[in-house]
């Protein structure tokens, strides 16, 4: 009897497990996917609370840290117009979660429009109760790219 019980708390444990880690994948795709309408809105109140103060950010021009990024998207230097999420994968590892987004990113660059396929790597951790952003890179990538799950 004390076999049987100990494994249904075993199983129930490993359960309730399995939901909160795909209630923490949900969450960090969902502030994924509001970063691209945010960054789309020059909404940098929102973008600094997620931003880490470490955080540093990869494109094809050069890299930079939080404040330079928050001033990009500010002043316009590159507007994110657009971007289409054609596919995503996540992994969490501890306080740690990394997300692919394979993107078609229509912006605005130092004036000129751009529409350019990339595969975005973004880190995120857990912070008390809030995931930060710690560092988001471009990869320019062929439009067949797929992201392997």
């Amino acid at each position: 009897m004390k076999n049987k019980l100990l494994v249904i708390i075993v199983f129930l444990v490993s359960i309730s497990l399995s939901f909160a880690q795909s209630s923490d994948e949900q969450k960090i795709m969902q502030i994924s996917k509001d970063k691209w309408q945010w960054m789309a809105d020059k909404d940098g109140d929102k973008l600094e609370k997620l931003f880490d103060n470490k955080a540093k950010f990869v494109h094809m021009s050069g890299t930079w840290k939080k404040d330079e990024e928050l001033e990009i998207i500010k002043t316009g230097s590159i507007w994110y117009k657009k971007a289409t999420v054609h596919d995503s994968a996540i992994e969490l590892s501890g306080n740690t979660a990394i997300v692919w987004n394979r993107i078609t990113l229509e912006a605005i660059v130092r004036g000129g429009e751009a529409k350019t396929e990339f595969t975005v790597t973004e880190v995120y951790q857990k912070q008390g109760n809030d995931w930060k952003m710690l560092a988001l890179t471009f990869s320019s990538v062929r439009d067949t790219h797929q992201i392997k799950k």
